[in-house]
């Protein structure tokens, strides 16, 4: 377990050193690669809960939501759960995750989970037509998502997530495998767990499809040879937002009255700079919870900020519970938006 220890907190101190930096003029430039990778609805969090608590989640991970930001919370589930998590996001995108959890006796608990992202419908235009051709396209993305957690002693957990990954535009798509790992460890200050993920780890993405086929004559200015090719526009490939984050979640004061906890994140993502989530959660008698959180903070030229949220338990018997979560998050000149997420345990 020392070993452990030693190894997420070294990865936590090494994470801001790989950033790749440019000399010009004397200056070090820091080179953020904002906008070079694919699947960027993967980087979007998932459950009200989490997001209120600014993203502070590695380490505190411990409903269906810990499929995307630490496989290894799963472990903390004690029976089954069902979770149902929505948003109106940005430019009226809507976001959604559905998962379903359960745990297996001593082998482990396994989850499967869904994340769909729909821009609704927007106009076809062109150079030629820049009004509208009177067709209509979507974007449409998800990730089908199968995770394992297991706690390997009383203090240590490990999970992972294997995800197919589809983004579509109108009639063309993009596919790929990838896979999550995540870690949870108490340490010996009882209060105090350290997480560490690694996310979106897999091969390039390259759109495809009907969209990106056109015909040609390859010589315009001979007679007698064949006037129509069928040729595709040779399309770029983007790898995968890859994720690194290392985490710390402490119980500040646990009672079976009040519990606060207080966490924080540094995220290491390989299309922009490096940054560090900040969250506080306070719970009264397992009825209710306030939460707060900082999103990005040290992020080169990043919209996010303030989130905060709330939810509610409901306990429908001894061993049924419903909650309800909700969250706010800022995004600047982007104005906010709003979760909500729906938990079922039994």
């Amino acid at each position: 377990m020392r070993r452990i220890s030693a190894f997420l907190l070294l990865t936590a101190l090494v994470l801001p050193s790989f950033g790749q930096s440019l000399a010009e003029g004397g200056e070090t430039k820091t080179i953020t690669k904002v906008g070079t990778t694919s699947a960027q609805f993967m980087k979007l969090g998932v459950g009200a809960r989490a997001i209120a608590l600014g993203g502070t989640f590695v380490a505190q991970a411990n409903d269906l939501s810990a499929s995307y930001w630490n496989p290894a919370g799963l472990s903390k589930l004690t029976g089954g759960a069902v979770q149902f998590s929505h948003t109106q996001y940005l430019a009226d995108i809507s976001y959604n995750y559905a998962a379903f959890g359960v745990k297996v006796g001593n082998i482990g608990t396994i989850a499967a989970s869904l994340v769909y992202l729909d821009s609704g419908e927007m106009e076809v235009r062109t150079i030629s037509q820049p009004e509208g051709t009177g067709e209509l396209f979507k974007k449409q993305d998800l990730a089908l998502q199968l995770s394992y957690a297991k706690a390997l002693t009383d203090r240590f957990a490990i999970g992972g997530t294997l995800k197919f990954i589809r983004e579509q535009i109108w009639h063309s798509a993009a596919t790929a495998m990838a896979f999550d790992i995540g870690v949870l460890f108490t340490t010996p200050y009882e209060n105090l767990r350290l997480g560490a993920s690694m996310s979106n780890f897999g091969p390039k993405m390259q759109m495809s499809g009907r969209d990106i086929i056109f015909s040609t004559d390859p010589s315009p200015n001979q007679e007698g040879n064949v006037e129509i090719v069928n040729s595709e526009y040779l399309t770029d490939q983007y790898a995968l937002p890859l994720m690194f984050r290392v985490g710390l979640a402490w119980d500040a004061i646990a009672t079976p009255t009040h519990h606060i906890t207080v966490m924080t994140d540094a995220a290491h993502p390989n299309d922009n700079s490096e940054y560090v989530n900040m969250g506080l959660e306070y719970a009264f008698r397992d009825l209710f919870a306030l939460r707060t959180g900082y999103r990005n903070a040290l992020e080169t030229d990043g919209e996010q900020g303030l989130t905060f949220g709330g939810g509610i338990n409901l306990r429908v018997d001894r061993t049924t519970k419903v909650s309800f979560d909700y969250a706010y998050a800022e995004f600047g000149r982007l104005e906010q938006t709003h979760w909500y997420t729906f938990n079922l345990t039994f």
